[in-house]
């Protein structure tokens, strides 16, 4: 492996990790309310794509980051999913 891509690997991976607080955040308060879920669908499904193009390029550093990086937004989504749905304004009416 070249130091580039070890870098790549090294820096994409802590970048993966950037939704660690986020999902931190969600669980202990209980709350994500003001997580936009088509944001993080889009950044889920992107780093998907990256997976399978890293495996067709048969590229680590691709793979691996884009592992971390949707596992994270992963949990976050769960998050989203347990704690963020709000009930219509309708509905409780």
């Amino acid at each position: 492996m070249t130091l580039l891509a070890i870098l790549a690997t090294t820096f994409g991976t802590i970048s993966g990790l950037a939704n660690v607080p986020q999902w931190i955040k969600i669980f202990k308060r209980k709350s994500a309310g003001d997580i936009s879920i088509i944001t993080y669908s889009f950044l889920f499904l992107g780093a998907i794509v990256w997976i399978f193009y890293g495996f067709e390029l048969n590229d680590f550093p691709i793979i691996i980051t884009n592992i971390f990086g949707a596992l994270n937004i992963g949990i976050v989504i769960i998050g989203w999913i347990k704690y963020g749905r709000k009930p219509n304004k309708l509905e409780t009416d």
